[in-house]
């Protein structure tokens, strides 16, 4: 059985030699399509034993990656960006990664994927076949398919940095005058325009998101996204109703509980902002179905957040009650220490 990794790249220089080293050894060929690169990234993939090919680049980011999947001759594919690495401690488990692969016969493998505090699962392997195709212009994923195993074998995303403008909205404003998008489009659409401080656009779009046909999970996500958009024009009762709308879709996600709790806590309705950041500490987890997760929305964020409205409701005990619960969590986080000298500890 082969596992062949396959990757697209433009100009990534300072970044492809140090995914590709953290693979070394592990993949038994490496696909790099470099979709115009001008400085030395082409000669960095080959240097490590890459097959590479050019590609005229298209706006479309599933085309790329659908080509790279040509091009590759493993049993099972595998894909990272250039600003990706596999740690040490995935590294070592890539040889059970194998033998559950020979064992089950997987079609897909969903893996954890983490940067900057975010951690969310990603079609990470798949079997190379058919069925194996990438879909939308960006934010391009893999609908799974077939037999789906969940694997803990962690990629981590360390981005350069590097300013990507507009790159992607106009892409999108692309394709949006040429087809109509999918609702997962639109939720990325709207995302976009929200980054961008379009929100009058992004809301638009994305209420014709929630209107229509779409994943549940980009639902919920559309309604935060919905509700900060409505937050930056003035609109906090929009924006709460924004989120409220969420619950529609799913039991209620630790950060929706925790926007719930800051937009209260503005308003300087500190008991109402309590009750939800209590909430947020009592959620579960739904990152196995996909969500985008961040685990502090469970832990040191609501924490901190009640140690501020408990003391501003004089519930001085129950303020340190919290901030010892955030410092066993993380006690080098900066509120964390600043609330233990307030508290003279």
């Amino acid at each position: 059985m082969t596992i062949s990794l396959c990757m697209i790249v433009k100009d990534e220089e300072e970044v492809l030699g140090r995914c590709l080293e953290s693979v070394g050894g592990l993949v038994d060929e490496i696909v790099v399509v470099d979709t115009g690169s001008a400085d030395g990234t082409r000669e960095i993939a080959e240097s490590l034993g890459a097959r590479v090919f050019r590609l005229a680049w298209e706006d479309d980011f599933a085309a790329a990656r659908n080509f790279s999947f040509s091009q590759a001759s493993g049993d099972y594919l595998m894909w990272l960006d250039a600003d990706d690495v596999l740690p040490p401690a995935s590294a070592e488990k890539f040889p059970a990664l194998r033998e559950m692969l020979e064992e089950t016969g997987a079609d897909t493998v969903m893996c954890p994927y983490g940067t900057g505090g975010l951690v969310y699962l990603r079609e990470r392997i798949v079997k190379n076949c058919a069925d194996a195709k990438w879909r939308g212009h960006v934010h391009e994923c893999i609908p799974p398919f077939g037999k789906t195993v969940h694997c803990d074998l962690s990629v981590l995303h360390l981005p350069c940095g590097r300013d990507k403008g507009m790159r992607n909205l106009f892409i999108y404003e692309k394709w949006a005058e040429k087809e109509k998008l999918s609702g997962r489009d639109l939720f990325y659409f709207g995302r976009e325009l929200c980054e961008h401080n379009l929100y009058t656009q992004a809301e638009a779009v994305l209420l014709e998101m929630l209107a229509g046909d779409g994943w549940y999970v980009n639902k919920i996500e559309a309604c935060k996204v919905l509700a900060r958009c409505r937050l930056a024009k003035g609109d906090a009762k929009g924006a709460l109703s924004a989120l409220f709308e969420s619950f529609r879709y799913g039991e209620p996600r630790a950060s929706v509980l925790c926007e719930l709790g800051a937009l209260f806590k503005a308003q300087k309705q500190y008991r109402e902002a309590a009750y939800w950041y209590e909430a947020a500490l009592h959620a579960r987890d739904h990152s196995a179905e996909g969500d985008f997760e961040y685990p502090a929305c469970r832990t040191v964020t609501p924490l901190l957040e009640l140690v501020v409205c408990y003391y501003s409701l004089g519930e001085r005990e129950k303020a340190l009650e919290c901030h010892k619960k955030s410092e066993a969590i993380a006690p080098d986080h900066p509120s964390v220490i600043f609330n233990k000298k307030f508290f003279g500890l």
